[in-house]
């Protein structure tokens, strides 16, 4: 079992900036890609970004530019430092970490807010 715990979120201004991080426990082991998901209002949850073991990183295409994911392994800590956000950026953000036996566990969410 891995357990996850999310901070960083809260209420922004459009065009602002903020950092989320997320701190893995217990079966660290077995910890293989480490990311970020969405779900904004009446949407579904959406993958916002992801980063490998080593270090490769994917985004979405929503995201890309703005966003960047990056991972402590020593500390199995994955952060997402998100710039230039709007309105549509509006979401509770899940951590999510797919582990070497294909299984995937979830953060219990954080919600981001960009108003004016």
């Amino acid at each position: 079992q891995v357990q996850l715990v999310e901070s960083g979120g809260g209420l922004v201004q459009p065009g602002g900036s903020l950092r989320l991080s997320c701190a893995a426990s217990g079966s660290i082991a077995t910890i293989n890609t480490m990311g970020w998901y969405r779900q904004g209002p009446g949407k579904q949850r959406e993958l916002v970004a992801t980063i490998s073991r080593t270090g490769r990183a994917n985004y979405a295409d929503s995201v890309k530019g703005r966003f960047t994911i990056s991972r402590d392994n020593a500390k199995n800590t994955v952060f997402l430092q998100m710039t230039s956000l709007n309105v549509e950026d509006t979401a509770v953000y899940y951590c999510n970490v797919h582990s070497l036996w294909n299984r995937d566990y979830w953060g219990q969410g954080t919600q981001v807010t960009v108003s004016s």
